[in-house]
């Protein structure tokens, strides 16, 4: 999908999609943005880390040309589930959303304490003075 095809629901502005790095724009990612550093990375990291692995001979030198591919093919397949992740949300009524909400919602402050002297065995919790302890040897 691309162009005026495009849903509403990707994240990238059609208008911003030429300002994306070439990597990205390669791949076709519509959820997955990112950056001129990641796409670097990415592509450039993995051709090193293959170049890399090839003068160490741990691998062969079809890995140069094969590791970028592979996570080329890893990075398109997040965006894929991403993609159905989104749909998926979407799919879910307002209702069910709010309510998740709710329950996702950090309640900083709002915790009520209710102290049960039951709770923590051998431990009285009291605002009374305390009476000095009782020695074995006074009789009753």
């Amino acid at each position: 999908m691309t162009g005026a095809n495009r849903p509403a629901w990707a994240t990238i502005p059609v208008d911003e999609e030429r300002y994306r790095p070439l990597y990205a724009r390669l791949l076709g990612l519509r959820f997955v943005n990112p950056g001129g550093v990641l796409c670097f990375l990415f592509f450039e990291g993995a051709i090193a880390l293959a170049v890399l692995l090839a003068l160490a001979e741990l691998v062969s030198w079809w890995a140069v040309l094969v590791l970028p591919v592979v996570v080329a093919a890893m990075v398109k397949l997040n965006d894929m589930v991403a993609a159905v992740v989104v749909r998926s949300a979407a799919l879910v009524p307002e209702q069910e959303r709010d309510r998740f909400r709710r329950q996702m919602e950090p309640v900083v402050g709002r915790a009520r304490v209710e102290w049960v002297s039951h709770s923590v065995p051998g431990v009285v919790i009291t605002a009374d003075p305390v009476p000095p302890p009782r020695r074995a040897d006074q009789g009753e």
